[in-house]
């Protein structure tokens, strides 16, 4: 009998020891009853087990932890308004610049403007000669501001060299420009350095419209965006002679909008108007579509041109499709790395130094 009573003690401090080191469950036991209970109770932050099955505290160890950063402390003071007051800061809606309100396209075709019957490269390569000068052409007539530059009456948005399809020369350009009056555009144009190396600065073969440029924010993608920009023009049949050519683009003017804002691809688009000198003339009527896209390749800009509602109807007499290269005609995005991008860099610093307001924040308005 005593043997019995002897084991069931041990069973029972077996139990309670078991229990106290290795087991999730609280013992039914008194605290009190196991030495281990307190060591339990004290943090462990990285213990472990030794091949005894004994613990360890990371006290014992050789590592260090870096210490954990401080929770803020709550400031049972603080008030809502001091909390605003803190955070809050004054945002401007980014003003419009005092050229806008008219927005136009001008294409030139190198070939169809020349007058000296040169050669396709040899055309490339007099244009490739001009395009610094081009460049700060454009950057002049963008840079003012109230006090500097304000007789600047046209704002050119774009300028895009057009390439040829095998993308080995460039055959034209597009610009996109916004002026409160026509005869500055045309004034503008007939100064613009590569013209006048084509032909003097003639207009008479110069293709501009007035664009009705579609602002909605999903038919703003980024250039490049899964492929390479694109530009499409469409110029329709000749509406006072051809009646179908108005109700087509009338007919489906729902499905276009609807076909480009579902292809995901497009950067800008909108219809080509007649370039009268006043915007709401009636006789402004549209003529065609401009329109910037991305495309993986030339099979797929073709594929998306003919794909559309107006294209399958047959609204247009001419369609042609190019891929474009993109200047920075604002200065605005120049790399500040001498190294990687110096002719651009030193420029900007150039014009700084003359005087033009090349920072970003002294020409909000300049962020098409």
């Amino acid at each position: 009998f005593k043997m019995m009573q002897q084991a069931l003690v041990l069973s029972i401090i077996l139990y309670v020891v078991g229990t106290d080191a290795f087991s999730i469950i609280p013992s039914p036991f008194p605290a009190k009853t196991s030495s281990l209970t307190k060591q339990r109770q004290q943090p462990l932050f990285m213990s472990s087990f030794a091949s005894d099955g004994s613990e360890y505290s990371s006290k014992d160890s050789d590592y260090v932890d870096e210490e954990a950063p401080k929770t803020p402390e709550y400031d049972a003071d603080a008030t809502f308004e001091d909390d605003i007051a803190s955070q809050t800061v004054e945002e401007k809606p980014v003003p419009m610049s005092k050229n806008a309100g008219n927005r136009f396209v001008a294409i030139v075709w190198d070939t169809e403007v020349d007058t000296q019957d040169r050669d396709v490269w040899q055309l490339h390569e007099d244009r490739d000669e001009l395009i610094e000068d081009h460049v700060i052409f454009c950057r002049k007539r963008n840079l003012y501001n109230e006090t500097f530059n304000t007789d600047s009456m046209v704002d050119i948005l774009r300028s895009l060299p057009l390439l040829s399809s095998d993308l080995q020369r460039i055959v034209g350009h597009a610009m996109i420009l916004e002026s409160p009056d026509i005869s500055h555009v045309r004034e503008m144009l007939q100064q613009e350095p590569i013209l006048k190396m084509l032909n003097g600065g003639d207009l008479n073969k110069i293709s501009l419209f007035r664009w009705r440029h579609i602002r909605d924010y999903t038919l703003r993608r980024d250039d490049g965006r899964d492929g390479y920009p694109c530009m499409m023009l469409g110029i329709d049949h000749d509406a006072e002679t051809d009646n179908d050519s108005k109700n087509i683009r009338d007919e489906t003017k729902t499905a276009v909008l609807e076909y480009l804002i579902k292809s995901e691809r497009v950067i800008a688009a909108g219809p080509l108007h007649m370039p009268t000198e006043i915007k709401d003339d009636p006789s402004s009527i549209a003529t065609g579509d401009f329109i910037l896209f991305n495309a993986k390749d030339r099979d797929h800009a073709i594929e998306f041109v003919e794909e559309m509602p107006t294209a399958a109807e047959g609204l247009y007499k001419d369609l042609r499709v190019h891929f474009y290269n993109t200047l920075d005609i604002t200065g605005k995005f120049v790399s500040e790395d001498p190294l990687r991008d110096a002719p651009n860099y030193q420029l900007k610093e150039a014009m700084d130094a003359w005087g033009y307001p090349v920072q970003d924040n002294q020409t909000p308005w300049l962020n098409w």
